[in-house]
């Protein structure tokens, strides 16, 4: 049975205002399993408008304990919700359930943090020169915040942004990606039960225009965006003709660094999960792996054999480890890289193509592919993919990696793997990216800021950071001299 869903405006499921739907396809079988509501500009407006009125009529007044208690009670229904929140999320963008399921209870714990801060949110004193006179600057919420999300993980980027906007005192419109909409509309009907006023979360559905339709309208007083690089900076753009501020989570290229003296076991499992975790589907990928010249071939050999036994197959299935890319723009996108790195002269080592055998025959699955001896001017190494392609690039020192890892226009993520602290930590002041892993890859924490450099975007997500991109700052200064002033000369 076709589940059919509709959009969440001002506390109201209601269909769009002209009826029209899209198909949620579900990646492994190609079947069509809901229909997601297709907003028109006007059903924007209202979501917009009812936004506003929940901010105007008592949200933003609302104190930090009350706003606490409600992101707490949010957390503890994802929680509860969590088997089938993952289920429906693995089921509409091929994502495996085991990693699904792990970004749900991620998710609550980044609600769960912001919600410690809600009333925590202080502004500072500050002492100046003159005699008589205070000085505060107050943390205020925004207001209404356009929130647009990617397919590849729409509940753990919605918690990024939805749990300190919230926290924070503002209202929220979030239009997630056509290709993956369902889990946020299922996510609403969470957010309707925990108590949340009307109007304070709604959701939108559509493609493109829809997305324009909201960043482009004047109520919306901060655009709070993750997608590509392109999108990015039609978003800001957009955004720009408001004088509307924008926080920018795209893309990236990252370089996973392997030095000789690196502790090769944990070091192959890095490279594997940074590249064939989530089908390669992730903007921290680290895509580009390089290794040092005396462990090259050892690491090449050992992660072309690994790759060959990673298990592919239903994403619903606990035994699976690698599933589909999300859509069929995807598939095709990842398949045309790996063709051109073919004929760039890139060396293949494994996968190279479509898994097409037995039960994949009728998914977008794309073998796990390594392509060894990259040059960092190759395509493969210039273009961020999206899929499960990685590119093998030798170097010999410690500066040659530096320059080989910062010769990107991204700049999100990094990976050092070494047993030298010295180099480390050369490498971690030397890398041009928001964030460095050394001796991991791909580990998230809701207490640690987000975000990138370059082409990659800019602002911050989780941590204080996140929570401060969604509040502005007010100056009050206070004269209690009781002096008469000079009207034509600026008090100093």
């Amino acid at each position: 049975m076709t589940e059919r869903y509709q959009l969440f405006i001002g506390g109201q499921w209601r269909d769009s205002a002209d009826g029209r739907t899209m198909p949620a396809v579900n990646p492994f079988n190609q079947e069509v399993w809901a229909q997601i509501p297709v907003a028109t500009k006007g059903d924007v407006a209202d979501a917009l408008a009812a936004a506003r009125r929940a901010y105007e009529g008592g949200w933003r007044q609302t104190s930090g304990l009350e706003r606490a208690s409600l992101i707490h009670r949010l957390a503890d229904l994802i929680d509860a919700n969590a088997g089938r929140l993952a289920l429906l999320e693995t089921t509409d963008n091929g994502k495996v359930i085991r990693e699904t399921t792990s970004q749900m209870g991620y998710a609550a714990r980044v609600y769960r943090f912001f919600a410690g801060y809600a009333d925590k949110i202080w502004g500072q004193v500050i002492p100046l020169d003159q005699k008589g006179v205070m000085d505060m600057a107050l943390r205020e919420p925004y207001g209404i915040i356009a929130a647009i999300t990617a397919w590849n993980s729409p509940i753990t980027l919605l918690a990024n942004k939805l749990a300190p906007a919230l926290a924070a005192g503002n209202c929220v419109v979030v239009k997630p990606s056509e290709h993956a909409s369902a889990t946020t509309l299922e996510f609403a009907k969470l957010v309707e039960q925990a108590g949340f006023p009307a109007g304070v979360f709604n959701v939108v559905c559509g493609e493109a225009e829809v997305g324009k339709a909201l960043v482009d309208n004047p109520q919306v007083d901060k655009v709070s965006f993750t997608g590509s690089p392109a999108v990015g900076r039609e978003i800001a753009a957009m955004a720009g003709r408001n004088l509307r501020p924008v926080t920018l989570e795209l893309g990236g290229k990252s370089p996973n660094i392997i030095f000789a003296d690196a502790d090769l076991d944990r070091a192959v499992v890095g490279a594997l999960a940074g590249i064939f975790g989530a089908t390669g589907q992730t903007c921290i990928a680290g895509s580009r792996l390089l290794v040092q010249r005396p462990v090259y071939e050892e690491v090449v050999s050992r992660l072309a054999e690994r790759a060959g036994r990673i298990v592919m197959g239903d994403p619903r299935d606990p035994a699976t480890e690698m599933g589909t890319a999300a859509n069929a723009p995807q598939f095709n996108r990842i398949l045309g890289f790996i063709e051109s790195a073919k004929q760039d002269g890139a060396r293949l080592v494994a996968g190279g193509g479509r898994a097409s055998d037995g039960a994949l025959a009728s998914g977008f699955f794309v073998q796990p592919t390594i392509f060894a001896d990259v040059h960092n001017e190759m395509g493969l190494a210039r273009e961020e993919i999206f899929g499960p392609v990685l590119g093998i690039i030798p170097f010999d020192t410690e500066e040659e990696a530096i320059a080989i890892g910062n010769d990107t226009p991204y700049g999100l993520a990094a990976g050092i793997w070494t047993q030298d602290i010295n180099r480390a930590m050369r490498m971690v002041h030397a890398i041009r990216s928001g964030v460095v892993w050394v001796n991991t890859y791909r580990a998230l924490a809701a207490q640690g800021p987000f975000g990138g450099t370059k082409d990659s975007g800019f602002g911050r997500e989780r941590g204080e950071q996140g929570l401060l991109e969604f509040t502005t700052t007010k100056n009050v200064m206070i004269d209690f001299s009781g002096d008469v002033r000079d009207p034509f000369s600026m008090k100093l």
